[in-house]
């Protein structure tokens, strides 16, 4: 036990690598394959201990960024819930072991670990899912076709038979080796034929980054001013347009947090709007904190029009929990001093259709949104022909956490098969083609403006079904060979009590421990 124990340790570092910012992708199958050669032959709560092991190894490492940011005692608590999960998958994985076919059910079971912890507790926590890792890899292309729960189950499946490949002996092997060269060809193949959307036309938008005063990681420092930097920086992109230096945007992107306080209320802030507004001529998409009662927020992408004002709203769907809103508040108020930094709770959006912008129908996201499927799934089936990144990541700025959410955007890119527009207060703002390469980027902690004419993309990708289809499927098959694995286990355990001959055992062999059944 001790050497399965270092083994799961070694696989998890292992898998942390794989991402920003090492991103050495290639490990992941082969830090899969010691996951199901530890968790095997194990009962139950064996399984447990080495899962919860590799968990720990993989997400502490993985979410490091956390600690420095907002806090070791936040970091601490989402990794280990995090790393549960991965001790769960590990008690399920001894037994579908016991099934024929079980690198395809343990492949399932790691999609259906991933997506329910990406939707709980709270609103969970999607970083670290295996489709988001392979946006430099022969399987990019593959989320157009089958999107980020489709990709991960073919990394797993690739994984899971690397070890079978292992385990297996004589002609298994060969069956073995088989099924290894078909997953990675059905991976490979849209490398070679990619799916592409029909384009509809074109816009030009600009990317505004504004900066933050102060040492870069607090939006509070100086809320104001920080507003006050994104309207200097789109007055300064009219002037260069007007003398003919820039080309004309469409419309403008800001980012998320670029008005820290609700511009409705604050008169400074909506002054600085419409001065912004009014100098670029066109639509400007608002990152905005906005009111909404004593004690609630709203985090909002508003449509700010140089005729009409505000007008359309984008809510972020997906809040921080411990970062935007307080679960049991009043259970912990005085307990952590970092949540005294907020006051006021964060609602949930639920808008699923695009917004209209400039006659374009785009699909936005507020930062963490990103990594989730629901909101961006909604919007990209009800029409969006362009997707919209509003972010802050101010508070990151120091970390690898600004990297990894851009790889994460690359990936979104890949399985939506649209442009990606990304406007960040300080770092990184860019703008990302339909193949996942990046057509124009900032650096961190910059005032800067990129403005580019993309394509606009209708229809929607396999991927985005195939990968919702998949957040049903995959839970559900997982329990399903649970049950089955139980099922085998009963027979395989009365079988060896009955014996060779059909026959009840001797005294001395009735009394003899039992053997694992899925040892191979």
């Amino acid at each position: 036990m001790p050497l399965r124990l270092l083994a799961a340790a070694v696989a998890g570092l292992a898998l942390s690598l794989a991402y920003e910012p090492v991103a050495l992708a290639y490990l992941m199958p082969f830090s899969l394959a010691v996951y199901a050669l530890v968790t095997r032959g194990l009962r139950a709560r064996g399984g447990f201990a080495v899962g919860l092991v590799y968990g720990i190894a993989f997400y502490y490492v993985h979410i490091w960024w956390m600690s420095s940011s907002i806090g070791t005692d936040a970091w601490a608590a989402l990794a280990g819930i995090e790393a549960f999960f991965y001790g769960l998958l590990g008690a399920a994985a001894t037994v579908l072991h016991r099934l024929r076919a079980w690198p395809a059910w343990l492949a399932l079971a790691w999609v259906a670990m991933e997506v329910v912890r990406s939707g709980w507790p709270f609103s969970g926590m999607p970083w670290g899912r295996l489709g988001f890792g392979v946006v430099d890899t022969p399987y990019a292309p593959a989320l157009a076709y089958v999107g980020v729960n489709g990709v991960s189950l073919l990394v797993a499946g690739t994984g899971f038979l690397l070890a079978r490949l292992v385990l297996a002996a004589g002609e298994q092997r060969l069956f073995a080796a088989a099924g290894l060269v078909g997953v990675v060809a059905v991976a490979t193949v849209p490398a070679v034929v990619p799916w592409t959307l029909p384009t509809t036309g074109e816009t030009t938008v600009a990317a505004v980054q504004g900066d933050v005063p102060g040492p870069g990681n607090d939006i509070l420092y100086d809320p104001d001013g920080v507003t006050e930097n994104h309207v200097v920086a789109t007055e300064r992109l009219a002037a260069e347009v007007a003398a003919g230096r820039a080309p004309a945007p469409d419309f403008v992107l800001w980012p998320e947090n670029s008005t820290a306080r609700d511009p409705f209320r604050s008169e400074v802030v909506h002054d600085g709007i419409e001065r912004a507004v009014a100098a670029a001529g066109v639509p400007v998409v608002v990152g905005a904190i906005v009111d909404d009662g004593p004690d609630h927020i709203l985090n909002q992408g508003i449509v700010w029009d140089p005729v009409t004002g505000a007008g359309e709203r984008y809510t972020k769907w997906h809040p921080v929990p411990y970062g935007e809103y307080i679960p049991f508040r009043a259970y912990l108020s005085g307990l952590f001093g970092r949540l005294d930094r907020i006051p006021r709770d964060m609602k949930s959006g639920s808008r699923t259709e695009p917004l209209r912008v400039a006659g374009v129908d785009v699909a936005d996201a507020i930062c963490f949104d990103i990594a989730y499927d629901d909101g961006l799934t909604a919007q990209l089936t009800d029409g969006a022909e362009l997707m919209t990144v509003q972010t802050s990541n101010a508070s990151f700025i120091f970390t690898d956490q600004i990297e990894q959410q851009f790889a994460i955007t690359r990936a979104r890119a890949l399985e939506s098969g649209k442009y990606v527009v990304v406007a960040a207060v300080n770092g990184i703002t860019g703008v990302i083609a339909p193949d996942g390469s990046v057509v124009d980027r900032t650096q961190r902690l910059t005032q800067d403006v990129v403005v580019e004419t993309v394509d606009l993309r209708s229809g929607v990708t396999p991927g985005v079904r195939v990968g919702r289809a998949l957040a049903t499927v995959a839970p559900a098959a997982t329990l399903l060979g649970v049950l089955l694995g139980v099922v085998v286990g009963r027979r395989d355990r009365r079988d060896r009590r009955r014996g060779p001959d059909g026959d009840a055992p001797d005294d001395d062999a009735a009394t003899a421990p039992e053997e694992p059944a899925c040892v191979s």
